[in-house]
């Protein structure tokens, strides 16, 4: 297990070499000039080929490539050209709630979906399987975007239910341990913000996680069909063992291996997703960072977050092939 845990990890350095080469000269694909962004149309010539001479952008772009790619290796990917701070300490503050986000909108996609899998596979064909399934098409079908504002604007704005934005409560504060604005809230026993925090974060979870849910949904249905009709379930049956201990016990487990697999694929899904939802909800995450960084065309910040991104899909992706081997005692990594 270790020797291919080792293995993948090697397996990631060619691929963010290859995500830092696509989103460097990508970026400097981008019309305009980061000079003029920056100082504004009216500045002189002098001006601007000083400040174009202080970000080193007066010089070839495969040197400002291999410059980048030799302090990103020291964990230094420069400074934000539009907050004059340095990219890391950026992403240090818009990770954590995009992890949080992400967190919350996969335990919703998977509690529910594989809920609503079982629910409809147990009674097959049923007024509840077919009201499920147009449910479930539905939630495949609503972009992100859509659905958050379709939630803002009935719970938010009709209903008045939950907030309509933001991390907390306007005038409330706490003092940051993780970044997670929920976790920090129950650390420190600060009740009001915990819930304000949780209040904050239900909709645009629930809007993230809604198409992985229906998606999750439809592929526990099919596998828990095709499980609850091998032999061992039914040996199971005919020894008296009651209905429910079946389906957890025996039928659900082994059913849970394809809707992992579905899980990995659609991590990198949630991340691109987190950047409408965060952007439609107002939360500082590194989505909205990185639309902000776009339009500035701030290289560095969009640089150090397409990295940091990549290397938190393949750690989950490797993560999850080493979940098989836990699920599932079969399966062997040599």
């Amino acid at each position: 297990m270790w020797t291919y845990v080792g293995r993948r990890l090697i397996q990631l350095l060619p691929v963010l070499l290859g995500v830092s080469v696509l989103v460097f000269f990508g970026m400097h694909l981008i019309p305009g000039d980061v000079a003029v962004l920056l100082l504004g149309e009216k500045a002189s010539e002098a001006d601007l080929a000083r400040l174009r001479h202080q970000l080193g952008l007066d010089q070839p772009v495969y040197v400002q490539y291999l410059r980048f790619l030799a302090d990103a290796l020291q964990g230094d990917f420069g400074v934000s050209l539009r907050t004059r701070q340095p990219v890391i300490w950026e992403i240090r503050q818009a990770l954590p709630i995009t992890i949080e986000l992400s967190l919350a909108a996969l335990l919703f996609a998977v509690l529910i979906g594989i809920a609503i899998g079982v629910l409809t596979a147990r009674h097959p064909h049923s007024a509840l399987d077919t009201g499920a399934m147009v449910f479930v098409l539905i939630g495949v079908s609503m972009p992100v975007f859509w659905t958050g504002i379709l939630l803002l604007l009935v719970f938010g704005g009709l209903l008045g239910w939950l907030p309509l934005g933001g991390v907390l409560d306007t005038g409330m504060a706490i003092r940051r341990i993780s970044g997670l604005p929920l976790l920090d809230a129950v650390l420190q026993g600060n009740w009001p913000a915990a819930r304000s925090a949780l209040e904050h974060l239900v909709l645009p979870a629930v809007t993230l996680g809604s198409a992985l849910m229906a998606t999750i949904a439809r592929m526990a249905r099919s596998t828990m069909l095709d499980v609850l009709n091998l032999d061992y379930v039914r040996t199971a049956r005919a020894k008296g063992l009651p209905e429910g201990g079946v389906v957890a016990r025996h039928a659900l487990w082994n059913a849970l291996l394809p809707v992992v697999t579905l899980i990995g694929l659609h991590l990198g899904l949630l991340l691109s997703g987190a950047v409408l939802t965060e952007t439609i909800f107002a939360l500082p995450g590194l989505g909205r960072l990185t639309i902000t960084s776009v339009l500035a065309r701030d290289y560095p910040v969009v640089q150090g977050v397409v990295v940091i991104g990549a290397v938190i899909f393949v750690l989950a992706n490797l993560a999850v092939d080493v979940l098989y081997a836990w699920l599932d005692p079969r399966i062997r990594y040599s």
